[in-house]
Parts: structure tokens; C-alpha cells; sequence
């Protein structure tokens, strides 16, 4: 597309807009303050009464970032550092949550952990996921295996997919194409599609979903190379869901997915014909039985993982299996006292030489306590039992306290947890430097901090941590897998602001300090600030401008085999949000890095420059 429709277009929305202001109404917050979570404890509770750090990614803000992938969307969070979220699609290097490593962070899909037994990190590939899928995000940073198990230990992502209309009948459709360019090539080719379609509804006690996405971008090579040919990269996915409800206690739903990538990319930071195609084959089911003050759920899936990488190297076709069982009890005595018992089952495997598994079987218990004078508390326990190592034990306790005020709350919060992340299959039986008797690493937190809320208005949090590592698996001079004995200690802090002092204008605004010593810290800025602007210009309008800062970092440059500073940069993006049909058919216009800053996030790897994209979404 050429710059002048480009701009043509955005003057189009944004007249449009200032048009508009004549007829304003009371427009409707986009985002309510006064939220309702429920990772912390999987019951349903006012924030006010959690004592845990969760952030939420509602409906509205995937709808006000449409085109976004799920990796750019949490790295505007606090404490989150997702690198290579800002360079050419297909490029994640790893999720960085509170100083820590990608393997440190669970993934979790409607209730089920998700992660791929062949890979080396055993971090979820984020490129997987589909946005146009997703209903929801919340994010608890901090330990969190008393609840969730194995690699919840510096956050836990735990996405919920799409839920069907009350309606017979209701079908979706979105459509997203920009700019796929470089700082340095500003050229406004059409390089990146987004497209989804879905139906969903329900008929009497039958519920119904089935979707379908992709995603396509080219036009900038992976890597930074005198070439600078053009790698690309495609996406693929497609849910189906069924459900029924038997009677209002007792509901039962199946589901299936199907996720395919191709990805080009250079290995050595030179041009080659290299490329990677990755699939995703889920089949689960949950269901749930309410009875008097309790009720009692399983959520299973089993997945089917299958790499093939063609590279410079070499090829390799990695397979991995992962079979997940959820079974729990929800109660609650007087009120008060909301308790969990449950149990959860695991089995890994993969194809490596030989063909290798493991199974973990883990009880566990949670309760969490809500008084009537301000007192809460979260605590739980785990036994994880692995058919490897044996036995290892974790637990938490959170407590914290609510002052009531006129027209809010002043909360304290703390919380000491342990947490710990399994070996993975390839470390433990794979066919260079494995190491069958390999224990689990081992993770404690301390937090503390205060949450102040005003109404509907102002929310400000404050949060410390400190997190120690030890155990750490890593290699010996022979590279074999071992348990290191040196430690990690990673601290910080976490400031939020939310604020809304108009109906029709927000700000949210976060910043976080890190600090991680024991290693090389790669890749983990110290000083990292967010800053989002909403204005609600007319019933039908809105705009938001949003601020990105990342600070000093360092990388390892692989060429010389040293850890190489990396400068700060920032970030502008620009969002417009019209509604020609209300609460049926939405256009957008976004520009992102409107600056068009160049920045090094990965030695060696390129980043996209100025970016415009359009788009809409219809309902039916």
C-alpha cells in the first residue's frame, strides 16, 4: 500500500472521530477497576479480597488491540519482558517474568497446562496461540505451584478461550492487513494479514463453537545480513468446542484444536533456506457438578507436538505427547472459608533415539480465607511425585489486609511461596548430555506491597519482590545436564496506576525495577515503563496512545562469544476505533512504533520500524 492512502485512511477515521463530538453520550468505561479474578484461587473473588498480584487482560482490551499477537499484548505488562515481541513475526526468544527464564512461566489453557515434551526450554511457544480465539488473560506473577504445579514459579499465564453466545446463532468475522517494514526500509508494502471467522451459539441445553484463523506476514528477513532477504511466516488455527448442559449443576464439554506455523528464519545470522514447521493437536474435555456449597471439576486434554527444522545445522524432528488430568474440589464453608482439594497427573513423553517418558502425580490442597473486618489469607500446600526423582514438597502463604475507606479500600499484602520446575524430558534421557538423576529446580519467593482504590476512579499498587533460584539445571565442562551449585537472586519492584478521572479518559501506566544476580542476566532490562491513554471521543469513537521504554540490557553476541550492552529505546503506538454499526461492525486504524525508532532488541536480528495497519471486526 502506498504512504498516501495510508495516511488518506487514518484522516478518514479521525475525521470521522472530531465529527462525531457533537453528539457524545456518556460514553462507557472500557475497563473496570473494581475487577473480578479468579487464578489466584479458581473462585471467583473481588480483588480486594486477593492477596496475590494479578493483572487482566480483559475482552475489551483484546478487541481495542485487534491485529496484536498474544507475546505483544502481556509484554505491556509490569514485570514481563517478552523478547523478540517486537521483531518480525515468528520471533520469540523467551519470556522473562521477574528476572526469571522462560521454563519459569506456565502457560495454561482453559484450566489445562500446556507445554511441548520434545522441546529443550519446555517453555510454551506464545506463537501458537491465536488472539481471535481468546476471551481472556489473567497473569499472576510470583510462585505459584502450590495451585498449579510445575514452572509456575515467577508467573502464571492462564488464557480463556471464546465461550458461545445465548443466541441460536452468532457468527464473527475479523480482518487485519498493514506494513511489514524495518526502520530502515520504509517502503509501506502490504506484508502482514490477519483473518479469523467463527460461529458459536447455543440451542436449548447445547452449546456450540468453531473457528478458524491465519495469519501471514513477509517482507523483512530474520536476520540482520547484507541480503536482507525476506523470510516469512504463516500461522494456522482452527477450535472446536461442543457443550451440554445435563441441568443446572451438571455440565460436560469437549473440545479440539488444531495449530499449524511455518517459519523462516537464519541460522547463523546468515542468509540460508532455512525453516521450521511446527503443529499443535489438542483434544480435551471439563466438566463441573455443582452440589449445596461445592462443586467438583476435571479439566484433561492430551496434546500432540511435532517439530520439523531444516537448517543450516542440519534436520531434526522432535515429537512430544503430553497428557494432563485436572481433577479437583471446590467448597465453601460458612461464607468464608473457600477450600481446594485435588489432584493432578502428568505424562511426558518423546521421541529422542529412543523413545522416553515420565509421570507426575500431584495432590494438592488451597484455602483461602475471606473475614468480615478486612483479614484474607491464601495458603496451600503439593506434593509433587515424580517417577524420576521421587518426591518434592512446596507451599504458600499469603496473607492480607483490606482497609475500608469512603469510597475504596487501602490493601497490604504479603506473601512467602515455593515453587519448583521438573527436568525435562531431553535433560533427562535426551541423546547429548542427559542425565537421568537430575533433581528439580527449586524457587522461594517474598512479596510485599499495598494497593490503594478509589471507586471506580484510581488504582495504585505497589509491589517488592525477592526471588531466590537454586538447583539450577545447567551443564558441567563436558556439558552434560547437572544441578548447579551456585545460586540466583533476582529482586524488585512493580508500581501500577490505573486511572479514570472522566468517564471518557483512562490511564494506565506501569513501570518495573529488576534485578537479577548470580548470572550473565541476559536480556532482562533493568528499568522497563508502560503508559496506555484512552479517550472515549463519542459513543461510536475511541483513540489511545500508548508508551513503551526498555532499558539497558545485556545480550551475548555470538560471534565473538561476549555479553555486549544493549542502549534503551521507546516506543509510540497510536490506535483509532470507530464503530459504523454498534456492537456489530468496528474499523480500526494502528500505527505502531509511529516514531519509527531503530533499536537493537537481539544481536544480530532484525525490528520492525513504523507499521500501519487497518481492519475490522463484524459480528453477525
Amino acid at each position: 500500500m502506498k504512504k498516501s492512502y495510508l495516511v488518506l485512511g487514518a484522516a478518514i477515521l479521525v475525521g470521522k472521530a472530531l465529527a462525531a463530538q457533537d453528539s457524545q453520550q456518556d460514553a462507557v468505561q472500557t475497563q473496570q477497576l473494581d475487577e473480578v479474578i479468579v487464578s489466584d484461587s479458581r473462585f471467583e473473588l473481588k480483588r480486594e479480597n486477593s492477596g496475590k498480584t494479578v493483572i487482566k487482560i480483559s475482552t475489551e482490551e483484546l478487541e481495542r488491540n485487534q491485529g496484536k499477537t498474544v507475546a505483544e499484548l502481556i509484554n505491556t505488562k509490569s514485570g514481563i519482558e517478552i523478547t523478540g515481541s517486537r521483531g518480525r513475526d515468528g520471533s520469540v526468544f523467551g519470556v522473562f517474568a521477574r528476572g526469571g527464564r522462560g521454563r519459569q512461566a506456565l502457560v495454561i489453557v482453559d484450566g489445562v497446562r500446556v507445554s511441548d515434551p520434545s522441546s529443550f526450554s519446555q517453555e510454551y511457544d506464545l506463537r501458537l496461540l491465536s488472539t481471535a480465539n481468546i476471551e481472556s488473560i489473567e497473569i499472576i506473577k510470583g510462585a505459584a505451584s502450590t495451585l498449579y504445579g510445575t514452572n509456575a514459579a515467577t508467573a502464571v499465564i492462564n488464557i480463556t478461550t471464546k465461550k458461545s453466545a445465548k443466541e441460536k446463532v452468532t457468527g464473527n468475522f475479523q480482518s487485519t492487513i498493514g506494513t511489514n517494514q524495518t526502520a530502515e526500509d520504509q517502503n509501506y508494502n502490504l506484508g502482514s494479514f490477519t483473518n479469523s471467522a467463527g460461529v458459536n451459539g447455543t440451542l436449548k441445553k447445547f452449546s456450540y463453537s468453531a473457528d478458524f484463523s491465519n495469519r501471514y506476514s513477509s517482507g523483512i528477513s530474520a536476520a540482520v545480513t547484507p541480503e536482507n532477504e525476506e523470510d516469512t511466516f504463516s500461522h494456522f488455527s482452527a477450535n472446536v468446542k461442543l457443550g451440554y448442559q445435563f441441568s443446572d449443576n451438571f455440565e460436560v464439554s469437549i473440545y479440539g484444536n488444531q495449530t499449524k506455523f511455518n517459519n523462516e528464519f537464519d541460522a547463523a545470522l546468515a542468509e540460508a533456506p532455512n525453516r521450521s514447521k511446527t503443529s499443535q493437536d489438542r483434544v480435551g474435555l471439563s466438566s463441573s457438578f455443582k452440589y449445596n456449597k461445592g462443586s467438583i471439576h476435571i479439566n484433561t486434554a492430551y496434546s500432540d507436538y511435532e517439530t520439523d527444522s531444516r537448517s543450516t545445522f542440519g534436520e531434526s524432528i522432535l515429537d512430544g505427547k503430553n497428557l494432563v488430568v485436572d481433577f479437583y474440589n471446590k467448597y465453601v464453608f460458612d461464607g468464608k472459608w473457600h477450600t481446594i482439594l485435588g489432584v493432578n497427573y502428568i505424562k511426558d513423553e518423546a521421541i529422542f533415539t529412543n523413545e522416553a517418558d515420565f509421570t507426575i502425580v500431584d495432590p494438592y490442597a488451597n484455602l483461602v480465607y475471606i473475614s468480615d473486618f478486612g483479614f484474607n489469607l491464601n495458603t496451600g500446600i503439593r506434593l509433587n511425585n515424580h517417577s524420576e526423582y521421587g518426591n518434592h514438597f512446596v507451599y504458600n502463604l499469603n496473607p492480607s489486609y483490606t482497609f475500608t475507606t469512603t469510597n475504596g479500600y487501602v490493601k497490604l499484602l504479603g506473601s512467602y511461596a515455593t515453587s519448583y520446575i521438573t527436568p525435562n524430558l531431553i535433560q533427562l534421557f535426551g541423546d547429548f548430555g542427559s542425565n537421568p538423576d537430575l533433581e528439580p529446580e527449586e524457587n522461594r519467593t517474598i512479596e510485599g506491597g499495598v494497593e490503594y482504590f478509589v471507586n471506580d476512579k484510581l488504582r495504585v499498587s505497589a509491589i517488592y519482590f525477592d526471588r531466590n533460584e537454586k538447583n539450577t539445571i545447567g551443564f558441567d565442562q563436558n556439558f552434560t545436564s547437572i544441578n548447579l551449585a551456585s545460586e540466583i537472586d533476582a529482586n524488585g519492584v512493580e508500581l501500577e496506576v490505573s486511572w479514570a478521572p472522566i468517564d471518557a479518559f483512562t490511564l494506565d501506566a506501569n513501570y518495573t525495577f529488576t534485578e537479577r544476580k548470580g548470572d550473565n542476566a541476559i536480556r532482562i532490562p533493568k528499568h522497563k515503563v508502560n503508559l496506555a491513554l484512552g479517550y472515549q471521543v463519542c459513543e461510536t469513537t475511541s483513540l489511545s496512545l500508548n508508551y513503551a521504554y526498555t532499558g539497558q540490557r545485556f545480550d551475548t553476541d555470538f560471534s565473538t562469544f561476549t555479553d555486549v550492552s544493549l542502549e534503551s529505546f521507546s516506543l509510540v503506538n497510536f490506535y483509532v476505533q470507530h464503530e459504523l454499526m454498534p456492537n456489530k461492525l468496528r474499523v480500526f486504524l494502528n500505527a505502531n512504533n509511529l516514531l519509527n525508532e531503530e533499536f537493537v532488541e537481539v544481536i544480530g536480528f532484525t525490528t520492525r520500524g513504523r507499521n500501519i495497519s487497518a481492519g475490522f471486526n463484524l459480528t453477525l
